[in-house]
């Protein structure tokens, strides 16, 4: 967003004490703002200039004079006007800044004109339509409030001028009266222009309130989508587009009797397998926080490899990395991309050479088959594959050479003789390949079209231009990483929202939405959509009450001089002033006691106050016409007596018109009424309006012309410029006797056309302000599943250190933990249960059966006891493997013993008993017979994050090798622990059976013991111990890793291993 010029902001500090208190302090949003109302209140100018043509219509229907063709020459120029104005103003927006001018002019010349000619038995002829003219040029012109004032103060000063132009015009002496009915003009105007200032004011916080609602609600929206996008970023890195997908759209369902498996058959896939030799030689001399970084780097660059290469990474497995070509998108060139990312592996290995100074090298084996792709469990996902090619894949690797692509015949066969190869002999060098009778070969140099060869072998003619070129691909991908969040800095982000705010409120039309979403009426379609925005919330509750406060003064002085001084209606107006004083103070009273509560006052009560208010003013307002019709029944009865003397004369009301003009300002202030909608607007204003003429239906001779009082245009001689047909004259002359009820009528129409315009306003704030939250929940319900599904492929602790920064992560996640659990647990009798048979769909009834295994693995960690301390790591196949003690905000002290600081490792050991009392009952319903291996250590551990673009959560260390172990080198149905573990649960009553010296790799000789039970009160708890004592070392290419081991867990033969 733009920074505010200092010399601008010089300029417009001498408009500071000139702008309104409620102004923003954000000049941006004022701009903003300004811009939006403008555009919301130029949509008022068509409906003013409508109500100038209405204005037109009452001048022709009363013309007021008897120059009859001037009237309606002048009726037909402001239509015209009125009329050219709209067209013009609709066609042409870049005139509307100037129009808003122009017709403001036009409507209240028209006005002033036409009053101007026109007679009465008072000088206060369209004084009601000037005190609605006021009202709505207040109400909803779009400009400063400034202008709004000087304009308001022109058009209260030009119609006292226009009534003394005619006062001195038409006598030669000014009436006596004639200062206090410009009083009481000056009074009535004085408080439509309140009213209509009140109501631009109740407007402009109605308005800012929604702007900054709305504008919150949007910053809110973007805060969640920004967070949703990283989540969304981070999922997708991890899981295949489809199967992100599926998960999302499954969370929330109600569980079946069988977990859902996301798991699909592919065929004729590329399978990966890549190992960095000599890596176990490296890891002595670096910590274990340097080899993650180093690995991870590393496989960053493996990453961008794979991204160049349409690879899709499956896991990472300690120092080994593998993936596929061909799923699960479908390619024809799957092999030959495979072979490409090899070779590309093998020269990024130079990397680490360089970094490390230590002869390391990779080693690559490829097979194409068929593989069963997806995920398994419920927690802590990794999307991986599974079949017996994929486990060809892996002895294709371990049977290789460093610094070779070794691939087999079947790859081979899709190559399309793109690269020379050589014999690899490989099944001389891993049995499983033998007796799967597959030849190997070794990858030469690649074969460009036309018969021309480029060598990528060993050789350095070439070497050094196309490993820049391959290494130019390999660039840091820290800027890239789907962990780093989107750094969008303070100034972007507001730059975003106001884009957004301008786009939702400026660039919106809103009155197609608007028409698109309420009836005719103006109503709601939508279910309870109307009642929601009944009880909406009021930003100025109190403001309903106001206008008869606004307009009492102009009623009190009408009472100086308008009509006599009568006991009656000093009654009248005592009673207007207790009604309106002491309906007020209740409604105040009521208003704070709902405010002390914290409660709002109810929608009914708005309504009643508000209705029972304007309709005392107005009984009140009537009166005072009853009680003086009285009076010239009374003074027409005397003149029929012939008392021409009587004292009743002095009785007679001398001005009551402008108690009409009061009926026309009480019209505008029915529209404050809250909880109307636009029928009972309609039978309010008509009700209102109606009443007036109810004096005159009592009492015909308040409309009868008075010789001593009238100056009535169409009686000889008073006014005789022009002749016209009689019987027209006739027609005229009984309409202008009934001017002032025929004017209230038509502003009932003119007031319904204004009500019409601020209703829309206020639906659509409402309309926009409900599309927000709407839009906002969406957003955050999708936030909400994707944080379920990335905290299912990174522990919530870590994944919220990513999510929840606002800064680049220029080092991924790294943790060093000193007290840590760990635990294996495989299935090493199911090898004899998968198949591939047609019967087992391929394999695929047997991965579901092991998913279902597996998830109710998942299910114990929701388990409050198992919860808090541990998470699962990851399976491998049908090996899971779980730790305890990583949790960050776990606080040990010095002081405490080892029963507070290992409290996790048993719990780790009462977890690995719950898993075989799972699998006991699993076993029991599924009629199989399988059994749990298990090994548990302790000890300190590195945990991390590796990978910037596919991230992969893994923990490292001798721990984590040696739990390993355990599991590898126990025996089925029994839990295998290191001699210091042992002594550690035996604190916390668990009792051993020393197994003996037992071989592991990297560690020597080390005694080891199987959990036998816990004592329970005395009680001794068995744990279940199988009959066959399984010893099943790791494959060649599953070794572990020194200190950095990932020490995948299974047996050698198991034919899903990768």
């Amino acid at each position: 967003m733009e920074k505010s010029d200092p010399e601008q902001s010089l300029k417009c500090s001498c408009w500071v004490c000139l702008l309104p208190p409620w102004r923003f302090s954000d000049q941006s949003d004022e701009k903003l703002y300004l811009a939006y109302s403008t555009q919301q209140r130029q949509r008022a100018v068509l409906r003013l200039l409508g109500v100038g043509v209405l204005l037109q219509i009452f001048a022709a229907l009363v013309p007021g004079e008897r120059d009859l063709l001037f009237a309606y020459t002048s009726v037909a120029v402001g239509l015209m006007v009125n009329l050219l104005l709209a067209v013009v103003y609709a066609l042409i927006r870049r005139a509307r800044l100037a129009l808003n001018h122009i017709a403001w002019v036009a409507l209240w010349a028209q006005l002033l004109v036409s009053a101007s000619r026109r007679l009465g038995d008072s000088y206060n002829e369209l004084l009601g339509w000037a005190v609605v003219l006021q009202y709505c040029t207040l109400a909803t012109l779009p400009f400063h409030c400034m202008t709004l004032i000087f304009y308001s103060s022109v058009s209260f000063v030009a119609y006292l001028l226009v009534q003394y132009y005619n006062a001195v015009t038409t006598e030669s002496k000014l009436a006596d009266d004639f200062y206090l009915q410009q009083i009481a003009n000056a009074c009535l105007l004085l408080g439509a222009t309140l009213l209509g200032g009140t109501a631009y004011a109740v407007s402009e916080k109605q308005q800012r309130s929604s702007f900054q609602e709305t504008k919150g609600s949007l910053r809110d929206k973007l805060t969640i989508e920004q967070q949703s996008k990283e989540q969304e970023r981070l999922l997708l890195s991890v899981l295949p587009e489809h199967v992100a997908v599926q998960m999302r759209s499954d969370l929330g369902l109600i569980d079946t009797q069988f977990k859902k498996i996301y798991m699909s058959r592919h065929e004729n896939v590329s399978i990966l397998y890549a190992d960095i030799v000599g890596f176990t030689a490296i890891s002595s001399t670096y910590s274990a926080q340097d080899l993650v970084a180093i690995l991870n780097e590393l496989f960053a660059r493996f990453d961008r490899l794979a991204e160049k290469y349409q690879q899709l990474r499956i896991k990472i497995l300690g120092d080994c990395y593998y993936c596929i070509s061909g799923a699960p998108v479908e390619r024809p060139d799957h092999a030959v991309l495979c072979v490409l990312m090899g070779l590309s592996m093998v020269k990024a290995i130079k990397y680490v050479q360089k970094t490390t100074n230590s002869p390391v090298d990779m080693r690559v084996g490829i097979h194409t088959g068929a593989v069963l792709a997806g995920v398994l469990g419920q927690r802590q996902w990794q999307f991986d594959v599974y079949s017996r090619d994929v486990e060809l894949a892996n002895k294709m690797e371990s049977s290789g050479m460093a610094g070779r692509v070794h691939v087999s015949e079947v790859t081979l066969s899709f190559l399309n003789d793109e690269f020379e190869v050589e014999p690899a002999y490989g099944e001389k060098r891993e049995e499983m390949l033998r007796q799967a009778g597959i030849k190997t070969y070794f990858i030469v140099r690649q074969l460009k079209p036309g018969g021309e060869e480029r060598n990528i072998g060993e050789g350095e003619a070439g070497e050094c231009g196309e490993e820049a070129d391959a290494l130019s691909d390999l660039k840091d991908d820290d800027e890239e990483s789907v962990l780093s969040p989107l750094d969008e800095g303070k100034n972007n982000e507001e730059a975003k929202i106001y884009n957004m705010l301008k786009e939702e409120l400026v660039n919106r039309d809103d009155d197609k939405e608007l028409a698109d979403a309420t009836t005719l009426c103006l109503t709601f379609k939508e279910n309870g959509a109307e009642d929601a925005f009944k009880h909406r919330s009021d930003p100025c509750p109190l403001a309903g009450v106001l206008p008869p406060l606004l307009l009492l003064p102009a009623h009190l002085a009408l009472a100086v001089f308008a009509v006599p001084p009568a006991a009656p209606l000093h009654g009248v107006y005592l009673a207007l002033l207790v009604e309106t004083a002491f309906l007020n103070i209740v409604y105040y009273a009521c208003y704070r006691y709902t405010s002390y509560k914290k409660k709002t006052v109810t929608p009914v009560w708005k309504l009643i106050c508000g209705t029972f208010n304007i309709s005392m003013f107005v009984a009140a307002n009537i009166a005072p016409l009853i009680i003086c019709g009285s009076y010239e029944r009374m003074l027409a009865a005397d003149e029929v007596r012939g008392h021409a003397h009587s004292p009743t004369r002095a009785l007679r009301c001398i001005h009551p018109s402008y108690y009409y003009h009061v009926g026309a300002g009480a019209l505008c202030g029915a529209l404050w009424v809250w909880g109307v909608g636009g029928a009972g607007r309609l039978l309010l204003l008509a009700a209102l309006a109606a009443a007036h003429a109810v004096p005159a239906l009592m009492h015909p001779a308040l409309l009868t012309t008075r010789d001593t009082l009238d100056r009535d245009p169409y009686r000889l001689p008073y006014n005789a410029t022009a002749d016209a047909d009689e019987e027209l004259l006739y027609v005229i002359a009984t309409l202008h006797t009934r001017r002032h009820i025929i004017m209230l009528l038509v502003i009932v129409i003119t007031l319904l056309i204004y009500d019409r315009y601020s209703s829309g306003l206020e639906r659509a704030a409402h309309s926009r302000s409900g599309r927000m939250r709407v839009q906002a929940e969406q957003a955050l319900e999708l936030r909400r599943r994707n944080q379920a599904l990335v905290h299912n492929v990174l522990p919530p602790h870590v994944a919220t250190h990513f999510m929840g920064a606002r800064h680049r992560h220029r080092h991924l996640y790294s943790q060093s933990y000193a007290e840590v659990g760990v635990l294996f647990a495989s299935m090493p009798n199911f090898t004899e249960f998968y198949s591939e048979e047609t019967v087992n769909n391929q394999g695929l009834e047997c991965l579901r059966f092991l998913n279902e295994v597996i998830s109710d693995f998942d299910l114990l960690l929701e388990d409050a006891k198992f919860s808090k301390d541990i998470i699962k790591i990851k399976t491998i196949s049908s090996t899971y493997m779980a730790a305890s003690g990583l949790n960050p905000t776990r606080q040990m002290q010095p002081s405490d013993g080892t029963l507070v600081r290992w409290a996790h490792l048993a719990r780790l050991v009462e977890f690995a008993l719950e898993l075989q009392r799972v699998l006991a009952a699993i076993n029991e319903q599924s009629f199989n017979h399988f059994v749990l291996r298990m090994g548990v250590n302790h000890g300190p551990i590195t945990a991390g994050v590796i990978g910037a673009m596919k991230p992969h959560y893994d923990i490292w260390g001798n721990t984590v090798n040696v739990a390993s172990r355990m599991e590898s080198t126990g025996k089925a149905g029994c839990i295998q622990v290191t001699e210091e573990t042992c002594h550690i649960l035996e604190q916390f009553g668990y009792y051993f059976e020393q197994r003996g010296l037992v071989a592991v790799k990297g560690k020597g000789q080390l005694m080891t013991y199987y959990l036998q039970g816990r004592h329970d009160d005395g009680a001794p708890h068995f744990a279940d111990t199988g009959s066959n004592d399984v010893n099943i070392d790791m494959a060649p290419g599953e070794q572990a890793l020194g200190t950095t081991g990932d020490a995948p867990a299974a047996d050698a033969s198991h034919p899903l291993l990768p």
